[in-house]
């Protein structure tokens, strides 16, 4: 590879980043330390390298030791594995200080992860990240022989999604009632349309919001796990969006796929789940009452973004709702939630953090009868079990607290405090 075309194209690259503006992600990096991100196609991976090159800039980092390189630069389309330690003569062309190398799209290039192995070996820093079926989260762990940490990279949180939206969101500006107004109604396009990046500008959400899902169905999934009974997959997907908010053994899922005919085994339905959860469409929780192999066989699924569920949706509005407080909880402890439900006590709790010691139902309102099924259900957990420590409802739009005649004190909050962590 030419190494005046590499410096060259780091040149360009180094203009960019000094340039671009950025939504802030809330996201923090160890200095020494080397990462690869991972996520959702299309969930932001990129933008998060360019915000970490302007982190070290401004702690005094140099824009020449920025060595940022994108693979799906056209003048890279003759790039080959061969040709990785010429971006280190590039970069010692451009300046001799200590280099930060940030790898954008790597997986475009055959055999890259020997290169990556050897840089941190090396002790070099780099960031890494890539966005097709061929570098998934579980593959890289492996891949890269546990050189680098991992870090997720979800849709926006729903501050990020105000402050790309212009939208000012302090408490204090809480205060005023215009901004109240402007929040909830995006409270209400975000609960919608989720929050990836690309979609906030977009009058026609859906349309891009069904592409995302075909890309990710059909590339992160079909083609890299070589699956023969696509239609088998889509109606187990689909079987799974319309079933959020339960929970959903294998056996529920294999026969749901053969009620319409066709032939598939017990074993490639659990197969095609993990295949799903691998290329980050869906994430699950489990019964923490149950035993271990309970636990893995019942989970309940969630969408890793609400748009991506509400396209398979007509009217489930509830669906919506628990499934963004599914979100956030994962955003916030990734596997370490869970749902509460015994058969001996009655209890059916939707989320369970043993961290907070938090206990949270999720209900679009509690008048009428639905504050009873609600509470009640808290108040049985609240005397049979005592690590859940804090009690509280998500509504849509209900705020209160209640105290009951034993001394449970349940916390009610609307969607959008609970989204903004007010409560």
């Amino acid at each position: 590879m030419n190494t005046d075309t590499l410096a060259s194209l780091i040149l360009d690259q180094q203009q960019i980043i000094k340039r671009i503006q950025l939504v802030p992600r809330e996201f923090n990096f160890e200095d020494n330390m080397d990462y690869v991100l991972v996520g959702l196609r299309r969930a932001g991976k990129s933008f998060l390298l360019f915000q970490r090159a302007q982190e070290l800039l401004k702690k005094g980092i140099s824009l020449e030791q920025i060595i940022y390189i994108n693979f799906e630069d056209e003048r890279l389309i003759n790039f080959k594995l061969e040709d990785f330690n010429d971006i280190l003569v590039a970069a010692n062309q451009i300046t001799t200080k200590k280099h930060y190398f940030f790898f954008d799209e790597i997986q475009n290039i055959t055999g890259w992860e020997h290169f990556a192995r050897r840089m941190a070996d090396q002790k070099e820093i780099v960031y890494i990240t890539g966005s097709n079926s061929k570098m998934l989260g579980h593959d890289i762990i492996m891949r890269l022989g546990g050189r680098y940490l991992t870090k997720y990279v979800s849709p926006f949180n729903f501050n990020e999604f105000l402050t790309a939206n212009e939208i000012p969101h302090t408490q204090t500006d809480l205060l005023l009632t215009s901004i109240k107004g402007r929040v909830r109604a995006k409270a209400n396009e975000y609960l919608q349309y989720g929050g990836l990046p690309e979609a906030i500008q977009l009058q026609d959400k859906r349309n891009y919001l069904n592409n995302i899902y075909q890309n990710i169905y059909l590339a992160d999934i079909i083609v890299r796990n070589r699956i023969r009974n696509p239609e088998a997959l889509r109606i187990m997907i689909r079987k799974i969006a319309d079933t959020v908010m339960h929970e959903l053994s294998y056996s529920k899922l294999y026969n749901a796929v053969k009620s319409v005919g066709l032939t598939v085994s017990k074993n490639s339905i659990i197969e095609y789940v993990e295949n799903v959860k691998n290329a980050y469409l869906l994430f699950t929780t489990k019964n923490y009452f149950n035993k271990f192999t309970s636990r893995e066989s019942i989970p309940r699924y969630y969408f890793t973004d609400n748009g991506l569920l509400n396209i398979f949706l007509v009217n489930k509005s509830a669906s919506l709702l628990e499934n963004q407080v599914a979100v956030k909880l994962f955003n916030q402890y990734q596997n370490k939630i869970y749902y509460l439900k015994s058969n001996k006590t009655g209890i059916d709790v939707d989320f369970y953090v043993p961290e907070a010691q938090t206990a949270i139902q999720v209900a679009w309102t509690i008048q009428d009868e639905a504050r009873e099924r609600e509470v009640n259900n808290l108040i049985k957990l609240h005397h049979s079990f005592k690590d859940a420590q804090q009690l509280v409802i998500v509504t849509k739009d209900d705020r209160k607290e209640i105290i009951t005649k034993d001394g449970a004190e349940i916390k009610v909050v609307p969607l959008v405090d609970f989204l903004l962590n007010l409560d």
